[in-house]
């Protein structure tokens, strides 16, 4: 009798998402909530380092800004490494890389060498997460794959959140070192628990070919009764290039192209407003106190918008679901301008646009999870995430300019909806070529994420 051939994503497709597959995805959580953490670590540090280095704003600028420019590098260097040597060992790589640099942080002396370390830090953040939203989509059934890779991006923010509550009490008794030595242990901790029980990527292994036996072994545990004694595993398309070069294929390259274009407009105006949003506040009046309370606003409707945006995604068209989210929160910052003398208003206001930026760039990741194929997947989704920190990088200088200039609160808000607006317009337009292209076979392959 000859053996039988298995399709490895009809096969997660055909079954329920159960306790191994919601532990992979756990185990992602856990590594983007520490991404989290980290991220939002130098932010919570940095009154404390003012005062004991006597610094100005000016001189804290680099630090943050080095951060992201290590996201970035790291983004470009790691996802092309997680197509040829595989998800799980480059997620172990990266978390553990930007833990022992978040420790070796501790031991700097001044901000000049604090800014070298957090820049080699944002090396392995940059690596770790588009890795874990490669491997969680790999084992998302399609049918809800949006809305479960955008569920475990979450721990992003609320990794940010509990790092915000923990340093608090931290610095008040160990200092500002104390923050980063937690913020490196407890990825060091989680990469040897990846080690031990994170699986390699199913779809990986059937690209690679003759792994049948260790992809049995891992089906196996998410439905112990299936018969794959001697079945050969298919289902992945072998494409021709290297990852980078596949990005700009002619089945790829505008879609691509459009990605990059939402993602750059997306992380501009999302770090434009998580940088300066309580200092803009501040300038029409509100107290430190009050700024820091609406602005808290901000990740609670981006996280509220991640869930429920990844649910309309697996229920109707995810390039419009997006573009109507973008769309709205264009609306919402124009609003933002007009109601600081309103308070209920102005939260609601604040609420929307972290619920339509936020919560659609944790959606765009999903989408680019779902449309570059195994081979490439990990290069699409972190080059995607490395042009879109190119825009978080101008975010972050752009709201001390707006400030600069002297332009009313109106006026800067209204130019901040504008990237939101051309994000939606680049994920219409990705969508209208999905819909013209879906009849071609070779475009169909490619935009299903094979």
């Amino acid at each position: 009798m000859s053996a039988s051939i298995i399709d490895v994503q009809e096969f997660i497709n055909s079954r329920p998402f159960g306790p191994f597959q919601i532990a992979v995805l756990t185990l992602c959580f856990l590594v983007v909530a520490a991404d989290g953490f980290d991220t939002a670590a130098v932010g919570f540090i940095a009154p404390a380092l003012r005062a004991q280095w006597n610094l100005s704003p000016t001189q804290l600028a680099p630090l943050f800004g080095a951060g992201l420019f290590g996201l970035m590098a790291g983004a470009f260097l790691f996802g092309p490494l997680a197509d040829r040597v595989g998800r799980k060992a480059v997620l172990i790589l990266a978390t553990v890389g930007f833990g022992v640099a978040c420790i070796a942080s501790t031991s700097a002396s001044s901000i000049e060498t604090l800014t070298i370390w957090r820049f080699i830090t944002g090396i392995g953040l940059g690596g770790a997460m588009p890795a874990a939203i490669t491997l969680t989509s790999e084992y998302c059934p399609e049918r809800n794959r949006s809305f479960l890779v955008t569920l475990m991006f979450c721990g992003f923010t609320i990794g940010g959140a509990l790092g915000g509550l923990a340093a608090v009490g931290i610095i008040a008794s160990y200092g500002w070192q104390g923050v980063f030595v937690l913020g490196g242990a407890l990825p060091i901790i989680l990469a040897a628990v990846l080690a031990a029980l994170l699986p390699e990527s199913v779809r990986y292994l059937a690209l690679k070919g003759d792994r049948d036996a260790r992809i049995a072994a891992i089906l196996r545990r998410i439905d112990p009764r299936a018969a794959l004694d001697g079945a050969h595993f298919t289902g992945v398309r072998k494409i021709e290039g290297s990852p980078i070069r596949q990005l700009f294929t002619r089945d790829l390259m505008t879609g691509t192209v459009l990605l990059w274009l939402s993602f750059f407009m997306s992380l501009l105006v999302f770090y434009l407003l998580t940088s300066w949003l309580p200092t803009l506040l501040n300038t029409v009046g509100k107290t430190p106190q009050e700024a820091a309370l609406i602005a808290l606003v901000l990740p609670i409707g981006s996280t509220v918008g991640a869930i429920l945006i990844g649910l309309l995604m697996d229920r109707f068209a995810p390039h419009y679901v997006l573009a109507c989210s973008y769309a709205l929160a264009a609306v919402f910052i124009v609003t933002l301008g007009m109601s600081t003398s309103m308070p209920w208003l102005l939260i609601v206001a604040v609420f929307g646009a972290g619920f339509g930026t936020g919560g659609s760039q944790v959606g765009i990741n999903a989408l680019a999870a779902a449309f570059y194929p195994t081979s490439n997947r990990a290069t699409g989704v972190s080059w995607a995430n490395a042009v879109g920190r190119t825009g978080s990088v101008l975010g972050s200088m752009a709201g001390g300019y707006l400030l600069h200039i002297g332009w009313g609160l109106a006026t800067v808000f209204a130019v901040a909806a504008i990237p939101a607006l051309l994000a939606g317009i680049g994920m219409y337009a990705k969508g209208r070529l999905r819909s013209q292209s879906s009849a071609t076979p070779a475009a169909a392959l490619s935009t299903a994420g094979v």
